[in-house]
Parts: structure tokens; C-alpha cells; sequence
């Protein structure tokens, strides 16, 4: 759950889940690197949002964020 500058979001292969701790399946992920680094720069605002409000909420509606293996094809 880090915030680096030079991480590029565009390439990334992995992404930090935010599990939904309500039982909606509402789960948050986003764009990271290996060790669970987002580049909150690369986010859009709504992203940005998201992201500091499952930060905020963690361990109150969202679980402990895990890094996996990002779904998105990259071409």
C-alpha cells in the first residue's frame, strides 16, 4: 500500500484488491507493481477516490488489500 512517483500504471501486470468485507462483491483493485506500489499520479480522480477511500476504510468495509496478478490484457 504505497504511493510511488515512477511506477508506470500503463505496464502494469499486477494490481492491489481491496476485498468488499459486506459480502456485495463490491472489491476495489488497482494498477500496481510487484510489491503492491500504485502510482496515485497515473489514477483518474475517480480512481484516486477509491483508492484512498479503501486505504481509509480498510479493516471497516474493505479487507486487507493482496497483490495479484493483473486480469487486463496488455497488448
Amino acid at each position: 500500500m504505497h504511493a510511488a512517483p515512477d511506477s508506470s500504471v500503463a505496464q502494469s501486470a499486477f494490481e492491489l484488491r481491496f476485498p468488499s468485507l459486506s459480502g456485495t462483491g463490491r472489491a476495489l483493485s488497482f494498477p500496481c507493481d510487484a510489491s503492491g506500489t500504485v502510482h496515485m499520479d497515473g489514477l483518474s480522480a475517480r480512481a484516486l477516490n477509491n483508492y484512498l477511500l479503501a486505504r481509509a476504510l480498510t479493516g471497516r468495509e474493505y479487507g486487507w488489500p493482496s497483490v495479484q496478478a493483473s486480469c487486463q490484457v496488455q497488448s
